[in-house]
């Protein structure tokens, strides 16, 4: 079996010896100027060899030769310090001063985040990537969460989604009918499955595994490099093309932490995290390739679906989120990026 197993004493581990303060004398970190390095723990819920992991460890890295020594990053992959729920509000207290989360889970905090994650919104990694970025869209958005302890850095490419099963292959939204997929814990998802036919159905990543296995779910949706790598195709082996999530993920910092770096090693930061976008698109659709063909060899069966059907069926979502003077503004630029 090739998902990955955390042991919950590891877990615990890792959280005991990994979640000390920034060290420095007054508290700031690089601040005692002992010419010791500062050290920004990052959670993370997938594995070690997905590409947002190797793209922040190469920031931690060049972070360090760029402020010689006095930074770096030190990343926590396969939920050691948590679940991204739990990992999000660890950040928002300080207790971890970075972290990845799925960018819906960000509506938790503030409803409006809903627009940049609707379903069938980007028509490419490109127009998603340029809007999700570019502060003269979603600036006045990411800045909203500031004071309650949360910063977005960037917005990452989090592939595309797709539905899998475990009993058959789904080609139209009448085939999901009575299903229990998993979904990442938002309204909008939650909400975008059930206009899709199915049951949509909150759950950490950690615990889709057996819970498909066990039939407490009958399958989830995510891209094809997480459906490899959690060996997901071992007991839901039907994934269909409905490609209907484009959904960002988030690299977040609390922003007190920021704001202590002095001004040339925060600088370096924001310009290498910028820079990592590239990487990590790039890593993404390799990777994606790679683990498709994974799942082949290990039985899996791709098929395509009537895109029409269940596009038609989503899109009335679209028009239920935009509640707000905000999430209309930023969806027109979107439309007009494409």
């Amino acid at each position: 079996m090739r998902r990955n197993k955390v042991v919950s004493l590891l877990s615990v581990g890792a959280l005991a010896l990994g979640l000390a303060a920034c060290s420095s004398d007054d508290g700031a970190p690089g601040a005692s100027g002992d010419g010791s390095t500062t050290t920004f723990k990052v959670a993370f819920n997938q594995n070690a060899e997905h590409p947002q992991a190797k793209a922040i460890v190469e920031i931690g890295e060049k972070l360090k030769e760029a402020t010689d020594g006095k930074y770096t990053l030190e990343l926590f992959p396969d939920e050691l310090l948590g679940a991204q729920a739990e990992t999000l509000e660890m950040v928002q207290s300080g207790t971890v001063e970075m972290a990845v989360v799925a960018g819906s889970l960000l509506e938790n905090l503030n409803p409006d985040f809903s627009v940049v994650n609707l379903p069938y919104l980007y028509d490419s990694v490109e127009h998603q990537m340029k809007v999700l970025n570019d502060p003269a869209v979603v600036g006045d958005l990411y800045s909203s969460l500031e004071d309650k302890g949360v910063k977005v850095l960037v917005a990452y490419h989090g592939g595309v989604r797709n539905v899998y099963t475990k009993t058959g292959p789904i080609t139209k939204p009448e085939d999901l009918a009575g299903m229990k997929i998993r979904v990442i814990g938002s309204d909008t998802n939650v909400r975008m499955m059930e206009l899709m036919g199915g049951v949509g159905t909150p759950m950490g990543q950690g615990e889709v595994y057996t819970a498909i296995q066990s039939g407490v779910l009958d399958g989830g949706e995510n891209n094809e490099l997480i459906y490899s790598d959690l060996a997901h195709d071992e007991i839901a082996p039907y994934y269909a093309y409905t490609k209907h999530l484009m959904m960002p993920d988030t690299l977040i910092i609390n922003p007190t932490v920021l704001e202590k770096m002095d001004e040339a090693s925060r600088a370096s930061l924001l310009e290498l995290v910028d820079a990592s976008v590239g990487t990590e698109v790039e890593l993404f659709a390799e990777t994606v390739a790679d683990r498709k063909a994974q799942s082949e060899a290990a039985g899996a069966k791709f098929n395509e679906v009537d895109f029409d059907a269940f596009r038609n069926a989503v899109l009335p979502l679209h028009q239920e989120r935009l509640t707000t003077d905000v999430t209309k503004k930023i969806y027109e630029q979107i439309q007009a990026a494409r």
